[in-house]
């Protein structure tokens, strides 16, 4: 660093009178010497490289090629020697046929080909798509922030299980982009999955993992900007999924089903539209009030287990029901006191899949019922939901605010979020009794011998 006499002068007046320094020295204090910024390295790029021709050389008899190499497991190529020609005698060749050969030497080799550095250089540089997704899976379980539902955790595992990790699992998480995803798609669509499965449930796993690794910074390792148009990706039409509703005569008809729990169940699904695992989930002594008249929702029962949460935050709510529907609730609770509403002999939790197969789906049988868009007298549960919803909707007056807090729907704007008509319980069961239920119920409760109704209950066990 050069500083001129008149700056220094400038700059440190008394140093310089008031000492032996020469006019053109200066003390150290003055000397500023910016820190060196490191030259960032970038990483192996096979588009950088131009090729090689090796180095020639001597060595003892032979005339011999070095040339660099890329090797699994490190990151610095190796220094290769390979013989070209003994340096005199039989064999012996010329300085331009000594640099063909050597050319041939590196060629066959393939130092300089794109398929060695994608098996070797990219290889090394990331873990295999397989690998980040069992890590993934595993933080997803442990974070404290939206913590995940254990039936979306077993949808996800069986979506890496059945068709992501067989296909892409092998490949590094690097190498998975649009071009890779467009690939999957395309299997899946062959395979016969639906456009919904494949774009709400294959394709965000494999953006989740890939966006999953970070660095310390919390910073994206692979950053994707996804294209679904170049991916290919199926259009969900929503007028072509299978979402069944029931008809008023379909669950007057199911009001009428011969056997007494499940046909309480029906009667409940559609009078108060909660899902099979609301009803199942529900214990007289913490979620029934005492008249009968209000459920509180707070659990579910999935695979026969109760789960301390719901499918959404909204889900948990009270839903007030008409007075026919509470008295025949509450003789059906008959003395009990405690317990789950709907349990089997033994006071467990009945399973949702027997009420859909066992009873749901013969009931829907015996109806001559046709789901519209399979063809086949089968529906689920949620045609309870959409019966409820579409007649609240569109067959009462019932205020939007009340009807959507009943069914647990989300809130979309501002109003929705000052909509506070939850908190007032004598407006609600005005309105559960002024709506009623929209379909009709048996004045005599049908009688199954008992006998009959001992060797079902044998064969649902």
């Amino acid at each position: 660093m050069a500083v001129s006499e008149e700056a220094c002068m400038r700059e440190f007046p008394a140093l310089v009178a008031g000492s032996q320094l020469h006019p053109l020295q200066f003390p150290t204090s003055a000397i500023k010497v910016v820190s060196a910024t490191p030259v960032k390295r970038r990483g192996k790029c096979m588009s950088r490289r131009t090729g090689q021709n090796g180095h020639i050389e001597s060595s003892a008899k032979w005339w011999v090629v070095r040339w660099w190499m890329d090797v699994p497991g490190q990151e610095e190529r190796r220094h290769m020697r390979a013989k070209i020609c003994p340096i005199s005698g039989p064999g012996w060749l010329s300085k331009s046929e000594r640099e063909r050969r050597a050319r041939e030497i590196i060629a066959e080799s393939g130092a300089d080909t794109v398929e060695h550095f994608n098996q070797v250089v990219k290889q090394s540089r990331g873990v295999p798509f397989r690998e980040q997704a069992n890590w993934w899976l595993n933080h997803i379980q442990r974070r404290k922030r939206k913590p995940l539902a254990p039936a979306t955790l077993e949808l996800w595992k069986g979506c890496l299980d059945n068709w992501i990790n067989p296909n892409i699992g092998d490949l590094p998480l690097s190498e998975v982009n649009n071009s890779v995803l467009k690939t999957l798609v395309a299997k899946m669509s062959e395979g016969g999955l639906s456009p919904k499965t494949i774009s709400d449930n294959y394709v965000p796993v494999v953006k989740m993992v890939v966006a999953s690794a970070v660095d310390e910074q919390g910073e994206e390792i692979y950053p994707r900007k996804w294209n679904n148009e170049f991916i290919d990706l199926p259009v969900v039409e929503k007028d072509k999924q299978n979402t069944p509703s029931f008809s008023a005569e379909v669950m007057t008809g199911l009001a009428r089903w011969k056997k007494p729990r499940e046909r309480m169940i029906f009667v409940l699904c559609g009078a108060a539209g909660l899902r099979i695992g609301e009803v199942l989930g529900i214990e007289i002594d913490k979620h029934v009030a005492p008249d009968f008249l209000t459920l509180y929702i707070k659990q579910k029962v999935r695979h026969g287990k109760v789960e301390q949460r719901l499918k959404t935050a909204n889900g948990v709510r009270q839903v007030d029901l008409h007075p026919t529907i509470a008295g025949l609730l509450k003789q059906f609770a008959g003395d009990r006191k405690a317990g789950f509403l709907f349990c089997t002999r033994k006071g467990k939790p009945v399973s949702p899949t027997n009420i859909i197969r066992r009873h749901l789906h013969k009931a829907l049988k015996e109806l001559k019922y046709v789901n519209p868009f399979t063809g086949t007298h089968k529906a689920g549960n949620h045609a309870f939901r959409r019966f409820r919803n579409t007649y609240l909707r569109n067959y009462t007056e019932c205020p939007e605010g009340l009807y959507k807090y009943w069914m647990g729907h989300a809130g979309k704007d501002m109003s929705d979020l000052y909509d506070k008509i939850k908190e007032d319980v004598a407006f609600r069961r005005k309105w559960a009794e002024r709506c009623a239920f929209g379909f009709d119920l048996p004045s005599v409760v049908p009688n199954v011998p008992k006998t009959a109704e001992k060797a079902e209950a044998e064969e649902a066990a």
